[in-house]
Order: C-alpha cells, then sequence, then structure tokens
C-alpha cells in the first residue's frame, strides 16, 4: 500500500539552511509526508548549463518518487547567500540584484520543464534567507 505522501522538495545541500527548511516544512505540517532531493544550489543545479550533468538525475529521481510515493506536488526551496548561484554569476558583482535574477531564472526554467512534464502537479517555488525571510515566486 503507498502512503499518502505529499510533496517531494528539492532543497540546497548547504548546512547553514537545512534547520531553516526541516522547520519551515514542520510548520506546514509535512514532517514525514515528503520526499527530499538535496542538491547543490537546488533549482540552480538542476537548471542551469553549469550544472547540466545533474540535471537527468534529478527527473528520473522525481519520476521515481512519483511512482512510489503518490507525489502531487514539487516544492522547491532555493536561498540567498548560493555558492552556486555564485559560480554561475562567475566573475560579475554578486549582489541582491544579480542573486535575485539567477534564482528567478532557475524558477522560470523549473516551472517550464516541470508543467511539461507533470501538467497535473502543483509546483510551490521559494526563496529563503539565512534570517528565515520567505520570498515566493
Amino acid at each position: 500500500m503507498k502512503k499518502k505522501y505529499q510533496a517531494m522538495v528539492l532543497s540546497c545541500m548547504d548546512p547553514r539552511f537545512q534547520p531553516i527548511v526541516f522547520n519551515y516544512l514542520k510548520k506546514k505540517k509535512l514532517s514525514g509526508k515528503y520526499s527530499s532531493f538535496t542538491i547543490a544550489g537546488s533549482a540552480i543545479g538542476v537548471t542551469t548549463n553549469k550544472f547540466k550533468k545533474w540535471h537527468e538525475t534529478f527527473w528520473d529521481n522525481f519520476e521515481t518518487s512519483v511512482k512510489l510515493h503518490n507525489i502531487k506536488k514539487l516544492i522547491v526551496i532555493n536561498h540567498r547567500d548560493c555558492g552556486a548561484a555564485k559560480i554561475v554569476n562567475g566573475n560579475k558583482i554578486f549582489d541582491k540584484y544579480n542573486e535575485t535574477k539567477i534564482h528567478k531564472a532557475s524558477f522560470v526554467e523549473i516551472r517550464k520543464k516541470f508543467k511539461i512534464k507533470y501538467p497535473k502537479l502543483k509546483i510551490e517555488l521559494k526563496l529563503i534567507s539565512l534570517n528565515k525571510k520567505i520570498e515566493n515566486f
């Protein structure tokens, strides 16, 4: 019998944000009700060309989670002060404006791919900071 999981959570591997993500999901009453995929940069890691080798792994994992855990939603949680965003940014000035552009581009891309591959499922896009402020995209 399949358990009634609700979501897959895509988040970053940055240890500073693990407790923030965990507590956010606990507040949303999702403890024990989501499968997790953690990778550098979260959506940045599964959408940008800089990390192209990781893309297929994420989508294979998501498809498996949908089949095994009856997933109905993808929750993507990116974060501020992101090392993967800095890598994608290259040698340009890394300020809040440029970082937001990189996060937004990753959200646009993952939403586009998600709607093509899983048009009936929901997607939530979040950007959090160390002070626990959450921005919705």
